[in-house]
């Protein structure tokens, strides 16, 4: 077996989301490009990622910026974290440059200013919206919708459990393993179709963090132990 890990681009990958998943991946021994509509934007953020990994002692990485169809096109994977009005227009842009991958949506669709109101569009979700527009040549999985960017970009463990969604279910698994990688627990929670629940709980999570002044996450109960 190759021990040689998969590229990963992350589109709209300078901001905190982004560059919190970025780190995290990185650190993992991932390599990175993180994509920006500019070159120049995307560089912005692989420098202050470099440096912070040289801060926290983290073995040099591949990390490289690009415009993010180039950045698209250079990955075996795909992370999507642009916001919802930028969507399908992004998607777009780098349709060609996905097929046969894995694709992996991070968007909620928040129309604001009620960002703490559940607003799903008609087609049920937006992982829904990108595996249409998309077509099942990619492997559109959904994820990490309830996890606050604020805990991505701090160097600890993550108490969140992310909920993965998708059609494809070795997609599924891979983006699974790519969760803990980041410092969480994955569940593979069946098809595309269900990643509305996790869309909507981000609306429930703001309400709640604007309540609690906190940074809200969902986890998961009830599970069998493991064993040690």
């Amino acid at each position: 077996m190759s021990d040689v890990k998969p590229t990963i681009a992350i589109l709209g990958g300078t901001g905190a989301l982004g560059t919190g998943l970025a780190r995290r991946w990185a650190q993992a021994g991932y390599p990175i490009v993180i994509g920006s509509r500019t070159k120049e934007k995307a560089q912005e953020a692989v420098t202050e990622l470099q440096s912070l990994m040289q801060e926290r002692g983290v073995d040099a990485v591949a990390v490289e910026a690009d415009d993010n169809q180039s950045a698209a096109a250079k990955a075996d994977i795909v992370t999507l974290t642009v916001p919802y009005a930028h969507h399908a227009s992004t998607l777009e842009g780098v349709k060609a440059d996905l097929e046969g991958k894995i694709l992996i949506d991070v968007t909620v669709p928040l129309r604001p200013p009620k960002v703490g109101t559940v607003q799903l569009p008609d087609a049920g979700s937006a992982a829904q919206e990108a595996q249409a527009l998309l077509g099942e040549g990619v492997k559109v999985v959904s994820a990490f919708q309830n996890v606050a960017a604020h805990h991505l970009q701090e160097g600890h463990g993550i108490e969140c459990d992310v909920l993965v969604a998708g059609n494809n279910k070795e997609a599924r698994a891979e983006v699974v393993t790519l969760v803990e990688a980041a410092g969480m627990n994955g569940f593979s929670v069946g098809p595309i179709a269900n990643s509305a629940a996790a869309e909507a709980l981000t609306s429930v999570l703001i309400q709640i963090n604007r309540q609690y002044k906190c940074h809200a996450g969902i986890r998961i109960s009830g599970l069998p132990e493991q064993d040690s």
